[in-house]
């Protein structure tokens, strides 16, 4: 790309002089024998391409062209092609991957076909050739990952419905339902012909980019200090990553995946991890468990994982592991778990999920809480699980969290929880709702602002007058609605609007009848 650059610009340079009409302009001898030359040169000189980057992309080809005959590359012209690229790492590979899946976004359909290619070959390569993170432990690094993005996240905007991931290119489909790409393709490649969210029958299977939500993302993680890049930092099914825009991608998959899926089926059986689970040695435990929240990912693995018993093992380290880091890996596997609906059910039911989930956030690290405050957030989008939730005392340890000044990284997460609680059921008193109101005011993130609004919402409708007395005593809430209505997501400008026409119509009542006291006080004076 580099030499082609270079190859256009001494070609433009050789066009202009030819056309510079010299004879006509008014320099000396010298200039015009430089300019003579200077075209001469570029007319003839010629750009050869490194002989070692050339040997490269002839590999690259025949490697694209052996996948589209559904031949196997061979191991070491892989390794070649990487070394030369001076991909050294898993990291290395998947910046590659993701700068190719931009590219396949944002670049000219005619060369859709051949990135598409390259993103196949390059994510092979990923799997194929780097199977561990840089050395560091995997599962943590997961853990980590996802919890920090799940702590900026609004859940119902920015999480993709089908893979409850973040959604990197959020696209629009005809029933009006936003997804992230790779997931609804996947979803449509499968032959579905329905919306999986809503269930309705797409009138066409056309995606429309979701330009203004994918902006908001790539803001709202910049505000909130997190990368992007970190959503890429797991070793994730290939089948999740690309969607393969030419026989060669599509080769190249059908290679990738059915590794994955022996690598996964291995970990499972060889060595039983749930009879690990109940080990005394800690480091058994925490790696048993830790193995255990990588398959919870996989939609197979979740599914042998609870058909086998293992929820009640995995609950079992939750409330009773041998340290606390045991837990909080626990938390994160049965937020995984929840992300299927009969799951949920299921987890609610079971007596000790919920109060453990609650005793790991009054006990728990930092990572450890926030695992155990998304997971939880998993299980109360099963209605039956609200009001479990709340049973166990949820709603004054996150009005507490809120409170206190040491615990801000849980702020965004505990709201959240605390909007959808209080959908459900009439649950705060008037006196919290000055803690709210401050957040709202004072929070950087709009996803925080937008459940401060729900929650102040929810109890305007159900204290009614009340509540609304304690809003209209602060004049600044109005200012903070208005900025809502202007800069928030539609749902939070909806809520931002409904607030604002609640105590509008309650400074009108008083003030009409604050004029009727006055009236009556002026007609019951004497006149003398």
């Amino acid at each position: 790309m580099v030499a082609t650059q270079f190859r256009v610009l001494i070609r433009s340079v050789a066009t202009a002089l030819d056309v510079l009409p010299l004879d006509l302009i008014d320099v000396c001898d010298e200039v015009k024998e430089l300019v003579e030359l200077v075209a001469k040169q570029a007319r003839k000189e010629k750009i050869e391409v490194d002989p070692h980057g050339e040997r490269a992309m002839r590999r690259v080809l025949s490697i694209l062209d052996q996948f589209e005959k559904g031949i196997e590359p061979d191991f070491q012209i892989l390794k070649c092609v990487v070394d030369y690229l001076e991909i050294r790492a898993w990291s290395d590979c998947n910046k590659e991957v993701r700068f190719l899946e931009e590219q396949c976004v944002e670049g000219e359909e005619r060369e859709a076909a051949f990135l598409s290619s390259l993103l196949g070959f390059m994510c092979y390569c990923r799997g194929r050739i780097f199977d561990t993170l840089d050395g560091q432990n995997a599962d943590q690094t997961d853990v980590q990952c996802n919890m920090e993005i799940l702590s900026c996240l609004n859940p119902e905007d920015f999480r993709c419905p089908i893979s409850l991931e973040l959604m990197i290119d959020p696209v629009t489909v005809s029933t009006g339902q936003t997804y992230d790409r790779s997931s609804i393709q996947k979803w449509l490649k499968a032959g579905h012909t329905i919306c999986p969210k809503t269930g309705e029958k797409l009138t066409s299977t056309e995606l429309v980019p979701n330009t203004t939500l994918r902006k908001l993302i790539h803001q709202f993680c910049a505000d909130n200090g997190v990368s992007l890049a970190k959503t890429g930092k797991k070793n994730r099914d290939i089948t999740t990553t690309i969607v393969p825009g030419s026989p060669a991608a599509a080769e190249a998959m059908e290679f990738e995946t059915p590794s994955e899926k022996a690598n996964l089926w291995t970990h499972w059986n060889d060595p039983p991890l749930l009879n690990l689970l109940y080990s005394f040695n800690k480091s058994i435990q925490e790696n048993a468990v830790a193995a255990l929240l990588k398959l919870s990912k996989h939609a197979s693995g979740k599914k042998v994982m609870v058909e086998s018993g293992g929820l009640r093992s995995i609950l079992a380290v939750l409330k009773r592991g041998m340290s606390l880091e045991a837990r909080q890996i626990a938390a994160a596997t049965i937020f995984y778990l929840s992300s299927v609906k009969g799951y949920k059910k299921l987890i609610g039911e079971t007596d000790e999920a919920i109060p453990a989930l609650v005793d790991l956030i009054k006990e728990g690290t930092p990572c450890g809480r926030k695992n155990a405050v998304v997971a939880l957030f998993g299980l109360i989008l099963y209605p039956g699980n609200r009001q479990r939730v709340i049973d166990a005392a949820t709603i004054p340890l996150l009005l507490d969290i809120l409170a206190s000044s040491d615990k801000h990284e849980l702020v965004t997460d505990s709201i959240a929880l605390l909007a959808t609680l209080t959908e459900s059921s009439a649950i705060l008193q008037a006196s919290s709702l000055p803690l709210i109101t401050r957040i709202f005011q004072s929070s950087t993130s709009q996803a925080a602002k937008e459940h401060c609004a729900s929650i102040l919402l929810c109890c305007c409708n159900s204290d009614g007058d009340e509540a609304i007395a304690v809003l209209a005593k602060d004049p600044s809430v109005i200012n903070s609605l208005y900025l809502l209505t202007m800069d928030g997501t539609a749902k939070a400008s909806k809520k931002a609007r409904s607030l604002t026409k609640i105590l509008h119509k309650f400074h009108e009542t008083s003030s009409s009848r604050q004029g009727c006291q006055a009236f009556t006080h002026e007609q019951s004076v004497p006149v003398w």
